[in-house]
Formats: C-alpha cells, structure tokens, sequence
C-alpha cells in the first residue's frame, strides 16, 4: 500500500509542479522548493482524488511524503 501511495504522490506532485523524484523522506518545502500555492494545488489534487476533505492545520503538519502516507492511513484510505 505504502509503496502504491508513494507512487500517487509522485504522479500527482509531478503533474502539479513538474517536479518528481520523490522518496518517503523528501521534504515538500526544503527538497523541492515548494510554495504554499503549490502545497494547497497538490492537497487539492488529493482531495478531489479521494473525495475527502484535508483542513488546512492538518496540511501544514505534513512536511515529507512519509507524512502525507502516514495521514491517509489515519484517515481510513487505503486503496489509490
């Protein structure tokens, strides 16, 4: 599931910035050089894809992809 997930984020943060590479370590911010206008476009991405809603203090607790796995799982959603 995990490595499904890290797969999605890395489609998803590529289509939406054109940056890829990603590994369950990378930082959002320090490794990519995302903006806040680029996080809020990804968590849009995310959320339209799974039909649920990710408020905004929860996003900016969600710093490396390992983050954003470990939210979903708490939120129930498992299959991509």
């Amino acid at each position: 599931m995990e490595e499904n997930m890290l797969k999605f984020i890395q489609d998803v943060v590529r289509r939406v910035t054109g940056k890829g590479n990603l590994t369950y370590d990378t930082d959002f911010v320090q490794d990519l050089g995302l903006n806040s206008f680029d996080i809020m476009n990804v968590v849009c991405a995310f959320e339209e894809h799974f039909d649920t809603e990710i408020p905004t203090r929860d996003v900016w607790q969600m710093r490396q992809v390992k983050d954003v796995i470990e939210y979903m799982k708490k939120k129930g959603i498992t299959e991509i």
